[in-house]
């Protein structure tokens, strides 16, 4: 299985290639588009700001290749972001591929209790069958390090409560993918996610 992770040049791109090589994956890590298209599986990380993100795949001319991919595509944290319609960080204009947007969490968690970012182990529940989810417990714990997120809409396929707020942890639209925390650094329940999203069928990535 030929795996891709993209070089947006805003992740911490060894973390990621670690895991998959802890499940027996050799991934390959470019920006090069004809490396990216001929990939079975792609993996968009990041970390950072949407604004900076998105100029950077404008410059490295990978916008339009990543919006007609075909294979399954899985979005990791900002990944996950770039994947919507837009982002209120920044005010920008994303990939798209998923109809949904991104916006501030709720400035009411700014507290001692609910502190912003949203930061550590919390629970991720999912919302439906989806096989990306496959194996996972009610209540599975993962990793999360953010200050937008996702409401839940149609295109979630899991929740995380953060305070009085309900995010969309996951969501799906097609063969994209997103996934708010980081598997990479989410033990088990993340090594099962990554395992799961490598198995996905073309049927699964379609429904």
């Amino acid at each position: 299985m030929n795996l891709v992770i993209v070089d947006t040049s805003c992740a911490n791109l060894s973390s990621v290639k670690f895991a998959f090589e802890r499940l027996g994956v050799n991934p390959v890590i470019s920006a090069d588009a004809s490396v990216i298209r001929s990939a079975d599986r792609v993996i968009l990380p990041g970390v950072g700001t949407a604004k900076a993100a998105m100029r950077n795949l404008h410059q490295l001319g990978l916008v339009d290749t990543l919006r007609q991919l075909q294979q399954p595509v899985l979005g990791i944290c900002l990944g996950m972001q770039l994947l919507t319609e837009s982002s209120a960080e920044g005010n920008v204009d994303c990939l798209g591929v998923i109809p949904t947007r991104t916006k501030a969490m709720q400035q009411g968690l700014e507290s001692a209790q609910f502190p912003l970012p949203h930061m550590g182990w919390n629970t991720v529940v999912a919302s439906t069958d989806n096989p990306l989810l496959k194996g996972l417990d009610s209540s599975a714990y993962c990793y999360f390090v953010h200050s937008f997120a996702v409401a839940t809409d149609a295109y979630t396929l899991a929740t995380t409560q953060y305070g009085n707020t309900r995010f969309a942890s996951m969501i799906g639209h097609g063969n994209f993918f997103g996934a708010q925390f980081h598997p990479e650094r989410s033990g088990k329940v993340g090594a099962t996610i990554l395992k799961n999203f490598m198995e996905l069928t073309d049927a699964d990535s379609r429904t």
